[in-house]
């Protein structure tokens, strides 16, 4: 006798869900009963290894029977009951071959466009606290750039794990999505929208670093003697050309290492002496030695709007380089002391 001809009819439909795989199988269990499920449960425990051939008879045996129509089913209802509760409407409809209207769901707005303006730091502590798992999956849904503020304010050991997991992912399932979207509302974007002025602080700061130095200053006594709030935490994003003096030697020379002579060159005309020297101790030899010779032939044939961009256009990138995490800004330095 086989194997197959031994087995209860329990055993076979047990060996029939096991064979499925669990994604199918547990579609179906959720139309059993309880004692059904019990004994199927049973029946599974006594099962021993099927060969192919015993499993195509018990597959052959279950779809004579179905075919026959063996009491599979109770009515007409009863397959509503099971095509609704296991196929979404858009299914339903092409099953049917018929264009049903179907009404969208009305869901929370998508949180990634909000994450995309949130403070890389915010960001970064929020993602900390995370499995690094679920710290690559919100990484991969940011654009390049919003996600490389927040890996570069990470420590490098979680810095590196979540790098090696976005690499290796695959396609995450709506659920946990869903799951982790909630999350992100409830704990990143509540609290940012309760507590967190940081956006506002760098759109202020934005603005302010477009001044002039002497008018900056003016601006910044202006709003400390009419008593704005977080002052301090506004001075540690702003960076003037003059402010270089402040930053440290190894600051100085990791900024002008990707600037161009030219562009420093253009920056300098016109500057005091120790700022002039703060920047020229910062490059190498030879070109300090070339851009001592332009400026030597004096600045009359420069304009001097040409310099102020030049200027800030070095601010920038100071301040660029100070987000990323390569040095801190004299300012926030001092906030911090």
């Amino acid at each position: 006798m086989s194997t197959a001809e031994a087995m209860t009819r329990t055993q076979k439909a047990a060996a029939i869900l096991v064979a499925m795989g669990k994604p199918s199988a547990s579609k179906l269990l959720k139309f059993f009963k309880q004692e059904e499920l019990k004994a199927l449960v049973e029946g599974a425990r006594l099962l021993r290894t099927i060969n192919q051939a015993d499993l195509e008879k018990i597959v052959a045996e279950f779809e004579a029977e179905f075919t026959e129509g063996a009491g599979l089913m109770d009515s007409g209802d009863r397959m509503d009951t099971i095509i609704n509760e296991s196929l979404t409407p858009e299914e339903v409809s092409a099953l049917m071959g018929v264009d049903q209207p179907v009404e969208e769901e009305r869901g929370p707005p998508p949180v990634w466009p909000e994450v995309e303006t949130a403070d890389p730091a915010r960001l970064a502590a929020f993602l900390g606290e995370e499995h690094p798992q679920t710290a690559a999956l919100v990484l991969s849904k940011l654009s390049p750039g919003a996600a490389a503020n927040a890996l570069l304010v990470l420590d490098k050991p979680v810095r590196n794990e979540i790098v090696k997991r976005m690499m290796s992912m695959a396609v995450i399932p709506e659920i946990a999505t869903g799951i982790i979207e909630d999350q992100i509302r409830a704990r990143l974007l509540a609290e940012s929208a309760t507590r967190d002025t940081s956006a506002g602080q760098i759109r202020v700061a934005s603005v302010l670093n477009e001044m002039d130095k002497d008018k900056l200053d003016e601006v910044m006594q202006d709003l400390e003697q009419s008593g704005t709030p977080d002052m301090q935490a506004l001075r540690s994003r702003l960076f003037a050309f003059e402010d270089i003096v402040q930053l440290t030697q190894k600051a100085r020379v990791a900024l002008f290492d990707s600037i161009s002579t030219e562009l420093v060159t253009l920056a300098l005309r016109n500057a005091t002496p120790a700022l002039t020297e703060a920047v020229l101790s910062s490059i190498g030899a030879r070109a300090r030695r070339m851009i001592e010779s332009e400026l030597g032939q004096g600045s009359d044939s420069v304009g001097a709007q040409d310099i102020v961009r030049a200027r800030k256009s070095i601010a920038a990138a100071a301040i660029r380089m100070a987000r990323e995490g390569a040095f801190e800004l004299p300012s926030a330095q001092s906030s911090a002391a």
